[in-house]
């Protein structure tokens, strides 16, 4: 009996020790400032607050995270400077009738991102990428000036935490 516990017991060290798993989040090592450049507005369809509200949101998701300083000006550790390529709204979710009419819009940004950790033996941490969001809201007889402003909301802070674990997370 005491040889079947003591195997057990062997048994679920190594099975426990061969699966363990560590979550390490948001990795600044190294790291004392960042600047993060205004984004540029490339796209066809121009927002004129866009730029800032997607800047201020990676801003803010960086002092929320870390205990970056945010550099105004000049060169930081690490920076970013991006441009909005895209901002377009299509109709989705067709519904059946007579006429195919739509049943919700989709609103999608694209903005195309250069991060550049300037740390020496961090820089193959650098990329350059685009990142790209959606929402879908229905038409339900509001104005679409009324629903935009909130699905701008909600695609920037899923824009800004995909750049953010793209350049921070290393899991």
């Amino acid at each position: 009996m005491k040889i079947r516990i003591f195997a057990l017991i062997i048994l679920l060290a190594s099975v426990f020790s061969a699966c363990s798993y560590k979550f390490s989040g948001a990795s600044t090592t190294g790291l004392k400032t960042v600047v993060v450049r205004v984004f540029e507005n490339n796209a066809p369809l121009v927002v004129p607050t866009l730029s800032n509200q997607i800047t201020e949101s990676l801003k803010s998701r960086i002092r929320n995270q870390t205990k970056l300083i945010i550099s105004p000006t000049g060169e930081g550790d690490a920076s970013f400077e991006g441009r909005i390529t895209g901002y377009d709204i299509k109709p989705v979710a067709l519904q059946n009738s007579a006429t195919p009419t739509s049943g919700a819009n989709r609103l999608t940004i694209t903005v195309s991102v250069k991060y550049k950790n300037n740390i020496k033996e961090h820089e193959k941490e650098s990329f350059e990428e685009s990142f790209t969001k959606f929402f879908d809201f229905p038409i339900n007889g509001a104005p679409i000036q009324t629903l935009l402003p909130g699905a701008i909301e909600n695609i920037n802070k899923q824009l800004s935490e995909d750049i953010f674990n793209r350049a921070f997370a290393q899991w």
